[in-house]
């Protein structure tokens, strides 16, 4: 099996729905697309995993949103080291299709009271729902180490929520654990890197807003090194980053 060396996760830039959220009654939120200011968050993003990736190969994975794929066109990475595949399985969590505002931020208020994780949008997913396409998405990920020429690197270009349950799936994390978590901001960059045990690392930390507190646990064996999850720092929620 020729497991890559790093799977990189990148937060699409700034959109027009992260912009002005009113935007989200007017057009689909598949069709939004990036900002001047998300255009430059994506370009910085490239300039850093152009010089990370050098002469390597690159196996990337794309949702099929307008801001995700303008994300990838602006990292400008070499398309002769580059296999590129559009993935729905990535795409945002689905909160129904025309959005009202002021309905939206009542359930987002709903969400906040009741749990990111399982609280269902009316019409659309709970976090839980993302949590299994995004595990489907990664046992598919999972089977292309069996090619025996798969390339180092692994590139998903996604969104906030579904990076936090990518790492919450791939490092065993609690849905505590997860609850605790902001999502990165737009344009960041996070890595599961492969160490010498054998084992994936988080390159660095998600925020933490909260000291995760579960129903049950901690079981016997378990640690938060072990999920990578130690040297979380705290700060207080910024929900400007929760879409």
């Amino acid at each position: 099996m020729a497991r890559p060396r790093r799977i990189v996760l990148v937060r699409h830039g700034e959109s027009e729905g992260n912009h002005d959220d009113s935007v989200y009654e007017r057009l689909p939120d598949h069709a939004l697309g990036l900002t001047e200011r998300g255009i430059r968050q994506a370009e910085e993003a490239g300039e850093r995993l152009r010089e990370l990736f050098g002469d390597e190969r690159v196996s990337a994975y794309v949702s099929p949103y307008r801001r995700t794929h303008q994300t990838f066109r602006a990292l400008r990475l070499d398309p002769t080291r580059v296999r590129v595949r559009e993935e729905p399985r990535l795409r945002e969590q689905d909160w129904g299709n025309w959005q009202d505002r002021e309905d939206v931020r009542r359930q987002k208020a709903s969400r906040d009271a009741y749990g990111h994780f399982f609280y269902r949008f009316a019409q659309g997913e709970s976090g839980a729902d993302v949590y299994d396409r995004v595990g489907a998405f990664l046992e598919s990920l999972w089977r292309s180490f069996d090619l025996p020429d798969h390339p180092p690197n692994v590139l998903l270009v996604t969104h906030g929520l579904t990076m936090r349950l990518f790492c919450m799936r791939w490092l065993h994390w609690t849905v505590a654990e997860f609850e605790s978590l902001s999502n990165p901001g737009n344009g960041e960059i996070r890595m599961l890197l492969l160490g010498p045990d054998g084992r994936y690392h988080l390159d660095r930390p998600f925020e933490r807003w909260t000291t995760p507190e579960s129903y049950g646990g901690p079981y016997v064996g378990e640690s938060m090194e072990g999920r990578g999850l130690s040297g979380f720092y705290e700060r207080p929620p910024d929900r400007s980053r929760s879409r």
